[in-house]
């Protein structure tokens, strides 16, 4: 009799249609699509071999163990939890939702968020960076269409001057086209060799430090705003007992990066104004009354224009590069009387760009390497060769004769004799460009964490699989591979869950309208 494994040896399986109708004939088909749904949807699931011991909660004793062996396929399916949607759109979806979860309870409560953070002061701004030389672009001066997810406005001419001219390499400077939203022009340099390549690779990087400090002089602002306005400092005594005295007021964060097609990231950032009780510090309170949410643009404005950070020098750039905000600094506030802005679109917007990464400009490039590199990065080539040339060339170690130019072969590849780099972490992110940071970042207050949802989910899954709460199940486990066993098996789980989600969103409506009928009833 023939075994799953049997599948994966030549012949036996001759296509995807063969091994479904393989899979759906056997016997254990049933228990095998339950034990595949923790990982149904999941484009390239983690295999895990190894023992599962059931243990109590309370004494630690064992109450029973299994290998896997004894499960289907011989082996663990666990989901990859990926969150680029181009790997693996499932996972992303999930973690889409947890992202939308999480920026929604900073604005409305929920999830252990006290519902009267729904009446702090909230503004939405975005950061962007400066520019590093002219690229093509598309601009709508006056929008007439009803909704921008289908505007079909006709945009101004890119980059129109009365005369024309050509830059110093003997490029056009200027693009009458009007560019379409799919133009592969868009983001790209009108003249390769002014663009500021260098520059833009080190903002990405040092963007992070830049946003760190620009929070600081948001709170630091409105800690100067408190003290002319006679707002008293709030006595607060720490955990480990020291007393201090603290600004009244302090702005939680909900941050997203968004990569722009010339592959400069940009910030979305939503900032909640927040109060301190002193005899509970970590408690979400309303900021004191003489503190408006006119106060607060008024201080993300003030600390986009003052922030800058200049970074370490280099020997061919001894100054360093100085890195700021660039001029379009836009601030909204949400949920105001007349305006577009609310805390669900405001939501749904950052939980789509928390699935993304380089794809904007694109592509999608995997980690590099020295053994890689030379496949990506040309300091001759297009703009993003450029980019990724830019960052291994400021990446590379700093060597006792501190020469400058391009990087060579040697450098390349790593292999000098090195002294501290501060700009070593670019080598480490050229897949993105420079930029190193999380997509979707927050202020511990400012709302649940992706950990509490994953556990709240997982708690779910155990109720509803009446799992004993009393045990623990234990793994024991070692990673065996990546990925369905084969394109057949991967069909089957997947729609499996698709049916599993759109029943769910079904039931669900159908709660709601049952509910919306009850209530009209009453």
């Amino acid at each position: 009799m023939s075994t799953p494994l049997d599948l994966y040896r030549p012949g036996v399986a001759a296509g995807r249609d063969a091994q479904v109708l393989h899979r759906a004939v056997m016997p254990e088909f049933s228990g095998w699509l339950e034990h595949t749904r923790p990982a149904g949807g999941c484009a390239r699931p983690i295999r895990l071999a190894g023992t599962l011991a059931a243990v109590e909660r309370d004494t630690g004793r064992i109450l029973g163990e299994q290998h896997t062996d004894e499960l289907p396929d011989q082996t663990l399916y666990k989901a990859c939890g990926n969150r680029r949607e181009t790997r693996c759109p499932d996972c992303a979806w999930v973690y889409a939702g947890d992202a939308y979860r999480v920026v929604r309870c900073g604005l409305t409560g929920g999830k252990g968020v006290p519902a009267s953070v729904g009446r702090h002061p909230v503004v939405f701004a975005t950061f962007t960076a400066p520019s590093f030389g002219a690229v093509h672009h598309r601009h709508i001066p006056r929008h007439t269409c009803a909704t921008r997810q289908r505007c079909d406005c006709r945009s101004a001419p890119c980059r129109a001057r009365s005369t024309a001219g050509t830059c110093q390499h003997g490029q056009p400077a200027v693009c009458h086209a009007r560019h379409d939203t799919d133009d592969p022009r868009l983001g790209q340099p009108l003249c390769l060799d002014c663009y500021d390549h260098a520059h833009q690779v080190v903002w990405n990087y040092f963007s992070g430090e830049l946003w760190r400090r620009t929070k600081q002089a948001i709170e630091r602002h409105l800690a100067a705003l408190c003290r002319r306005r006679g707002i008293p400092l709030v006595r607060v005594v720490t955990a480990s007992g020291k007393v201090r005295w603290v600004p009244p007021v302090r702005v939680s964060h909900g941050k997203v990066a968004e990569m722009q097609r010339r592959a400069a990231v940009h910030f979305h950032v939503l900032l909640r104004l927040d109060g301190v009780d002193p005899d509970a510090p970590d408690a979400l309170v309303p900021p004191p009354a003489g503190i408006t949410v006119d106060d607060l643009e008024a201080a993300v404005h003030a600390a986009a224009r003052q922030i800058t950070v200049t970074t370490p020098p280099r020997e061919d750039q001894q100054r360093g590069w100085v890195v700021a905000w660039g001029e379009q600094v836009d601030v909204r506030r949400i949920n105001t009387a007349g305006g577009e802005l609310t805390d669900g679109k405001v939501a749904a917007y950052l939980a789509k760009y928390a699935t993304k990464a380089t794809e904007a400009t694109g592509h999608s490039f995997t980690r590099l390497t020295p053994a890689t590199i030379d496949d990506y990065a040309d300091p001759e080539g297009d703009h993003l060769a450029r980019l990724i040339d830019a960052c291994w060339r400021l990446g590379r170690p700093i060597h006792d004769a501190m020469t400058s130019g391009a990087a060579t072969a040697d450098d390349r590849q790593g292999s000098l004799d090195t002294k501290p780099n501060a700009y070593a972490g670019l080598r480490r992110w050229a897949h993105m460009l420079g930029f190193g940071g999380h997509f979707l970042t927050k202020a511990r207050r400012y709302s649940v964490t992706f950990g509490q949802l994953r556990d709240n989910r997982a708690t779910h899954r155990r109720i509803e699989d009446d799992d004993p709460a009393d045990t623990i199940t234990v793994g024991t486990l070692t990673y065996i591979g990546s990925g369905w066993l084969t394109d057949g098996d991967a069909l089957l789980a997947n729609t499996a869950a698709r049916q599993r989600r759109e029943s769910t969103r079904i039931g669900r409506e159908e709660l709601a309208h049952e509910a919306w009928l009850a209530e009209a009833a009453a």
